[in-house]
């Protein structure tokens, strides 16, 4: 208990001791041996602060934290070490004889309001070829991500909420295909964003009425040597909202920058930006027409209060 308490003290100083704590360790030295234990032992409904510890190992569970679950924090022991794995697919039959799809095939589903994560690698473990493959879907509002690895290859996290909004600072996200999808407004803050393929990192469905989408400030963008194709993003839906800012650009981007979705019509409609970027492939001369380079009065709308309007996740 001591090792707890001196964790809780190092990473949070100022919360730590005012909430529900419980461990989660593999060699039984904490309350539970698996993080969905430890989910089902918080109360439906939860409104009071709840932080789990989890200790290093590799947890391999399909997890879901319940919508009736709110305020819960999960803190790694370290985020290389710390590993929440699955390895379900698209194609793959589960338990009861049905054929996942990307909607199914998450590693852990995150369906709570207030939730944050710190310390942890979170991975779909399927193959290069196994089609789409969550990770993460973060579906409640309010989700806060801090120093943790998104590990996969298609369809890595699906922010899956039109009304949710989720904030990611100094994360690890790698992937082959839209490896980053979804409706929710995110803001990806000094973030390494890995490509896998010459294929597609975004794959935004920004409702009309949302200002916002994904933005990345001041992340770094990079591929596996042999890539030079890669997009910015396409759109997956007619008004996807895409902006980079004051980002690291590698040479994995192709020079016009942005993708349409399977030869639709939703180009003209999608919302894509991009202000003072920098590295071997920010070039704006050949990007696609239907992409903006934004004015220095027009990228003062990015800020995080401003996107967020009423939640500040920087507290």
């Amino acid at each position: 208990m001591k090792f707890f308490i001196t964790i809780l003290t190092a990473f949070s100083p100022a919360w730590a001791f005012t909430q529900q704590k419980i461990v989660v360790a593999q060699d039984g030295s904490g309350a539970y041996k698996t993080l969905q234990a430890a989910f089902h032992s918080i109360p439906l409904h939860n409104k009071k602060p709840v932080l789990i510890y989890i200790k290093n190992g590799v947890y391999k569970e399909k997890l879901h934290l319940d919508f009736t679950k709110d305020f819960v924090t999960i803190l790694g022991e370290n985020p290389f070490s710390t590993i929440l794995t699955y390895d379900d697919h698209t194609g793959k039959m589960d338990s009861n004889g049905d054929t996942i799809n990307t909607r199914t095939s998450w590693s852990f589903l995150v369906k709570g309001n207030n939730f944050s994560a710190e310390n942890i690698t979170f991975q779909n473990a399927s193959g290069f070829n196994a089609g789409q493959a969550v990770a993460v879907e973060s579906d409640g509002d309010k989700a806060i991500f801090k120093n943790c690895r998104f590990i996969g290859n298609q369809d890595v996290l699906f922010t899956n909420n039109d009304n949710s909004r989720q904030y990611y600072k100094d994360c690890y996200i790698e992937g082959t295909t839209d490896f980053i999808f979804g409706s929710a407004t995110a803001w990806f803050e000094h973030c390494h964003i890995h490509s896998k393929k010459n294929s597609h990192i975004t794959a935004a469905s920004t409702p009309l009425n949302h200002p916002f989408g994904f933005i990345f400030n001041d992340c770094v963008l990079t591929g596996d040597s042999a890539l030079h194709e890669v997009s910015l993003g396409r759109p997956w839906k007619s008004y996807a909202s895409v902006c980079y800012i004051h980002c690291y650009i590698g040479q994995q981007i192709k020079p016009d920058g942005w993708s349409n979705w399977n030869k639709t019509d939703n180009y003209k409609t999608a919302r894509y930006a991009e202000y003072e970027n920098y590295g071997p492939s920010s070039d704006t001369a050949k990007r696609v027409v239907w992409s903006k380079q934004l004015t220095a009065g027009e990228v003062r709308k990015y800020t995080v209060k401003n996107v967020f309007k009423n939640w500040n996740p920087l507290k």
